[in-house]
């Protein structure tokens, strides 16, 4: 193996989803210890002196102690490399999110072992699902008192619909927290609460076979519990099997705290091997090799302003096959020409570095002077290929955008044509009005907030959102129809999008089939065709 086909190999780019408060940011920050990134992990809530994590960079973040956009962080480990790609958790989450996951070959999935599956996990895991990308279960805060093991595995399989297979199982948990066992080894992980934001803390290995070692440790109580669990995991949990967990029909479960670092590295070096190298995509209905030399890649999220000092426009890409080399010229699919990637770089939270070169399974972010779209293709001049796009998500909050001062009318279309661009947020515009009156569709409520913010701070321009009660969007597939003839419900809206296709808002979701009852031939989808 050459050795640019061995650099392609040892990468594992995954994003890790989880609920709000779950432990995600914790996590991700003890991966980047072992990586040795950072020395010392900084706490992303609390005191106004604490650091603030490294994955969080938006002044609206620091404010609020969440991620609101997704990073990417690029670290060595054991001689793999690894991208892991963050994701908001917060439940006023984006579109952002969603997209993130068709830039990932695998995801993360943490749950809090007090509170189980939760809504916006199950949101995620949707994405995951239709992608049939590799899913790992990490469950979290073993260190406080958690839900019976068994309900939450059961919890995961019914709400989830994956079959689970744990890796190791918890002895206690909260104040009775004694460590776990791992079922491939056949032996005990002591607990000992390792000094937080560190890499230290004994953990002690004891095989099961070594009774009174074992009985020592955790006490005749939990020792006789672990044996009637165990037994009862080996007659009734799935059998592990690696084909099943690559196409997403199976989650490995592992249990620790990533607070106090316990289980994080052992979870760690059993996902690194399980995880796949990069995948193929899709382009014109066939894969595309990532081992190919012809270098190509899509953009999946456009962040605008990264920088305070002046105005820019950063594209993120997934490297999809090959090698990207700096100096080399690249053609843009979309736009229909040849160009080279200005100041293409690495993003580490706020920090940058710029590359010379990459491969298959990285993510790159570029300098975008305006060409760039969610879903473009870019790749060797001589190649023919075209990745699919990435659907639009409905949105499933709206508002009526005003502006405060409407002398500054320019501003405002400006911002919110390029913050919608970058698809945080979704423009509407009611049919036949122009840009007069616009509405505003979000995933998540916290847009919102943001769209109101990044207008003031970087547009100098206020606005009044005016809460609209539609829940239900819908595309119109039909090509040749006339909107304005439709027969609709009392509580339906016509609006076009930002790219004129026509659409449907509804407050009720008894009223879209009433909408296609009346209205014999028509055609709705929950997501725009690109």
């Amino acid at each position: 193996m050459g050795s640019f086909d061995k650099e392609i190999e040892r990468r594992r780019t995954f994003a890790i989803i989880s609920h709000p408060d779950a432990g995600k940011t914790t996590l991700t920050e003890k991966f980047l210890l072992y990586g040795g990134q950072i020395n010392l992990a900084g706490s992303v809530k609390g005191k106004a002196t604490a650091r603030h994590a490294v994955s969080d960079w938006m002044e609206i973040e620091k404010e609020r102690g969440i991620s609101v956009t997704s990073s990417v962080l690029q670290f060595d480990y054991d001689g793999y490399c690894i991208n892991i790609l963050d994701t908001p958790g917060h439940q006023d989450f984006s579109e952002d999110t969603y997209r993130t996951l068709m830039a990932a070959d695998s995801a993360v999935m943490v749950i809090d072992g007090a509170k189980g599956v939760e809504p916006q996990t199950r949101k995620l895991f949707k994405v995951c699902g239709m992608r049939g990308i590799p899913i790992f279960t990490f469950i979290n805060k073993m260190d406080r008192d958690a839900n019976d093991t068994f309900d939450l595995l059961d919890e995961i399989e019914k709400e989830l619909g994956i079959a689970t297979c744990p890796v190791n199982w918890p002895i206690g948990s909260g104040k009775n927290f004694k460590g776990v066992y791992s079922r491939f080894e056949k032996a005990v992980y002591t607990y000992e609460d390792t000094k937080k934001g560190t890499k230290e803390g004994e953990t002690t290995v004891i095989s099961i076979d070594d009774k009174d070692a074992v009985l020592k440790l955790i006490g005749d109580d939990a020792y006789s519990k672990l044996n009637d669990e165990i037994e009862l995991l080996d007659g009734a949990s799935a059998d592990f099997d690696i084909e099943e967990v690559r196409k997403g029909k199976l989650t490995p479960v592992f249990f620790g705290s990533a607070l106090t670092n316990f289980g994080v590295e052992v979870f760690l070096q059993n996902f690194l091997k399980m995880a796949t190298t990069p995948l193929p995509r899709v382009s014109l209905g066939e894969e595309i090799n990532p081992l190919s030399d012809e270098f190509s890649a899509f953009v999946f999220k456009i962040q605008a302003n990264m920088n305070k000092a002046h105005r820019d426009r950063i594209a993120f890409m997934r490297i999809c096959s090959g090698k990207f080399e700096a100096d080399k010229e690249v053609k843009h699919v979309q736009g229909n020409k040849v160009m080279r990637l200005s100041q293409p770089q690495q993003i580490m939270a706020d920090e940058r570095k710029i590359l010379s070169e990459a491969y298959a399974g990285d993510i790159i972010g570029v300098f975008d002077p305006g060409v760039f779209s969610i879903g473009d293709t870019v790749c060797a001049p001589k190649a023919n290929i075209t990745y699919e796009g990435i659907p639009t998500f409905a949105p499933e909050h709206f508002a009526r955008v005003r502006q405060i001062d409407t002398m500054k009318r320019k501003q405002f279309i400006k911002g919110v044509s390029q913050i919608a661009q970058e698809g945080a947020i979704q423009i509407f515009q009611e049919l036949n009005s122009g840009m007069e009156e616009i509405i505003v569709g979000v995933v998540g409520v916290l847009q919102f907030d943001v769209l109101k913010y990044r207008l003031e701070n970087e547009y100098n321009v206020e606005i009044r959102l005016e809460p609209l009660p539609y829940e239900y969007i819908r595309w119109i597939d039909n090509k040749d129809i006339d909107v304005t003839k439709l027969t609709g419900t009392s509580d339906m809206k016509k609006v076009t999008d930002l790219k004129g296709r026509p659409l449907l808002l509804f407050v009720n979701s008894w009223s879209i089939q009433m909408t296609l009852d009346r209205n014999k031939g028509l055609m709705l989808s929950e997501f725009a065709k690109n």
